[in-house]
């Protein structure tokens, strides 16, 4: 299996530095971050690591619920997923305290709790679920 890799480069210090994180094995962009825009509700141009964990999540799950309805005997005619990853506080230190998975599906040949466990499925087999698993992610999923 392959190694993808991000490259970051940093200048000064967390509140008035700021860098670039480079997506390196795709070399589809470069983008910047903040820890002061990170910690703020508005971005403000800049990414975060909490919205490429999203970006990487939503991706993962509906990549594994694909599988799964598969599995179930269903067709998958198109999933929308989008996973909110909060970053709060947990013993005054800055912390990804939780993450919600939501997803509509057009899905043929499985009715809703056919759809339901197949996304409990992906939610336990994603591989990044299984390395955020120290942390609450919910799910919210329904066909369409």
């Amino acid at each position: 299996m392959p190694t993808r890799t991000a490259r970051t480069a940093w200048n000064g210090s967390l509140q008035e530095g700021s860098g670039q994180v480079e997506l390196s094995s795709s070399k589809v962009g470069t983008y910047d971050v903040s820890f002061p825009k990170r910690a703020a509700d508005e971005a403000g141009g800049t990414t975060s690591p909490e919205e490429l964990i999203a970006a990487a999540h939503s991706s993962c799950f509906a990549m594994a619920l694909s599988s799964e309805i598969g599995k179930a005997g269903g067709t998958t005619e198109s999933l929308e997923v989008s996973a909110d990853v909060t970053l709060g506080q947990v013993d005054g230190a800055p912390t990804i305290t939780t993450i919600k998975l939501t997803v509509r599906g057009e899905v043929g040949g499985l009715d809703a709790d056919g759809f339901q466990q197949a996304a409990q499925a992906a939610k336990a087999g994603c591989p990044v679920s299984k390395a955020l698993s120290s942390v609450d992610i919910s799910l919210d999923a329904s066909l369409v």
